[in-house]
């Protein structure tokens, strides 16, 4: 085959590879649309259905309501029309009996006056003392009008255009949430979740992340607060969780729409603590130690169960309860666990006492960070200077110092400084010691 041929052909699987990225590309950016439009028509059919049950709903609630006031108000008017009726009632039976009561007293007066001479003068007698005791001047009271109730209705209108008013403000369509998780950082047995504000119109008071395993239906609350990122932890590694966030405005009492749920994992295995160390006592999970009575007044370090500190991480310890100081109290990162020293202050670990001075390979330096108390946080940042180790003839196989840059926290300080090692590490142990009882102390 020619020069000139071989050229072509080369050329021509250029453009056939250029071709299948170019359709791989495009396919990527068809599923892209297939899922932002399901993701369009799935949320607008949740939307409808949210909007549908509320409004009915309200319906149902307001027209319960109305009914309710209506049949209220109804029997206010029966229990007004039976009281007021009732004595009109009465005086009507007394008016009615009376007339009854002249009836028979004209004619009885008739038939006096009718009867013959004989009888006459004992009828008349008889009827005359009749007359006397029905007391003819006597008659019943009978109410005027204006002191008779005349029941009306008050029907405000103002109601109506209060209810319209609200009405016309009630509910709202958003076509995309306030807050959205903006980064998911995988820790050891745990997942670090930032959020952020999207929306500038929207001035937050809380806000609240939820998480659910990607098998489960049902999310779970993780944090409500004003922080913008949470640490949740106790997560099972290389499996799926879904996390969102939503917030609330400034003086109101609903949650905005959540955010786009967005799947997270860790593939870190989480921090604990060695089990069985004398002295100290564990949490079921193994994250939080106890630094009990037995062997009080004898320091002894207790280290993490495996080295799962690795650079690029931020490792926390949380202190919980405090007990009695002592200068040998020390919390920190080692390239190893060693049983022959009672404290971390030594050499190949950098520590913090809990008076706050920071020691490197056994040496306390001169910066010096807040005492250690309870509630405080201390976090260790490490991130390599060095790949290799570091000798005279920059030959690795030589030995020589390992370089590390760490930054310790405490309080709102910090001190950076380099740590020198013997030989390379892929990851480091973690321990603390405490001569006294009391000290308890969470590690993620």
């Amino acid at each position: 085959m020619s020069i000139e041929a071989e050229a072509l052909l080369q050329e021509a699987k250029e453009s056939i590879e250029a071709a299948q990225n170019y359709r791989s590309e495009l396919q990527q950016r068809l599923h892209g649309l297939s899922q932002a439009r399901k993701q369009v028509r799935g949320s607008a059919s949740q939307t409808r259905d949210a909007l549908q049950r509320h409004f009915q709903e309200l319906q149902v609630a307001v027209s319960r309501l109305l009914t309710e006031r209506l049949n209220a108000l109804l029997q206010e008017v029966d229990n007004i029309e039976l009281d007021s009726v009732s004595p009109l009632d009465d005086c009507q039976k007394l008016i009615e009996s009376g007339v009854s009561t002249a009836d028979e007293l004209l004619r009885e007066g008739e038939a006096a006056i009718r009867c013959g001479i004989n009888e006459k003068e004992d009828k008349l007698g008889s009827f005359t003392k009749k007359a006397l005791q029905i007391q003819l001047d006597s008659l019943p009271e009978v109410p005027v009008l204006v002191d008779v109730p005349c029941l009306s209705a008050q029907l405000d209108d103002s109601l109506l255009h209060m209810f319209r008013s609200h009405v016309a403000r009630h509910g709202s369509v958003a076509s995309h949430p306030p807050v959205q998780i903006e980064e998911l950082v995988e820790r050891p047995g745990g997942v670090l979740v930032r959020w952020c504000k999207v929306d500038d119109d929207f001035t937050p008071q809380d806000y609240r992340l939820q998480y659910r395993r990607g098998n489960s239906s049902q999310y779970e609350d993780a944090y409500i607060g004003k922080d913008n990122e949470f640490l949740v932890l106790h997560l099972d590694p290389h499996i799926d969780h879904l996390f969102r966030v939503c917030a609330r405005g400034e003086g109101r009492t609903e949650w905005s729409p959540w955010s786009i749920p967005q799947t997270g994992y860790t593939t870190l295995a989480p921090h604990e603590w060695l089990p069985g160390v004398d002295g100290y006592i564990l949490s079921s999970r193994k994250n939080i130690a106890m630094r009990s009575d037995s062997s009080a007044g004898h320091g002894g370090v207790l280290y993490s169960n495996s080295s799962t500190y690795f650079c690029g991480q931020t490792l926390t310890f949380k202190i919980t309860a405090a007990g009695q100081t002592d200068k040998r109290d020390s919390l920190g990162v080692c390239a190893d666990s060693r049983t022959d020293t009672d404290s971390l202050q030594r050499d190949q670990a950098v520590c913090i006492s809990t008076n706050g001075a920071v020691f490197v390979n056994g040496k306390e330096m001169t910066n010096q960070l807040p005492a250690i108390t309870v509630g405080s946080s201390v976090t260790f940042d490490m991130e390599m200077v060095n790949l290799f180790p570091v000798s005279n003839n920059n030959n690795p196989s030589d030995g020589g110092n390992f370089k590390l840059r760490v930054t310790i926290g405490s309080g709102n300080r910090e001190v950076v400084f380099d740590w020198l090692l013997d030989q390379v590490v892929d990851s480091l142990f973690f321990g603390c010691s405490f001569t006294h009882p009391g000290w308890k102390v969470l590690v993620f």
